[in-house]
């Protein structure tokens, strides 16, 4: 019987989710939405925030990334 190749793919996945959700809850990301270009909206009864620049920095992020794992796998 041959192992499964997504394996080991879903495994790094689930560190990978580990190691982020360890550097949220220690603090690691409090600079994420506080960019230069995070749109906050602050008033008595309402709150708007639209996190442009996280979101945009994220997706460079990401998309290198998965170039990146294209590229090897």
């Amino acid at each position: 019987m041959t192992p499964n190749p997504a394996g080991p793919a879903i495994v790094l996945a689930g560190l990978a989710i580990i190691v982020i959700g360890l550097l949220v809850w220690w603090g690691g990301f409090s600079w994420f939405g506080h960019l230069p270009g995070d749109i906050r909206i602050e008033r008595e009864t309402v709150r708007i925030y639209i996190p442009l620049v996280s979101m945009l920095l994220i997706s460079i992020v990401l998309t290198l990334l998965l170039n990146l794992i294209r590229r090897f796998f």
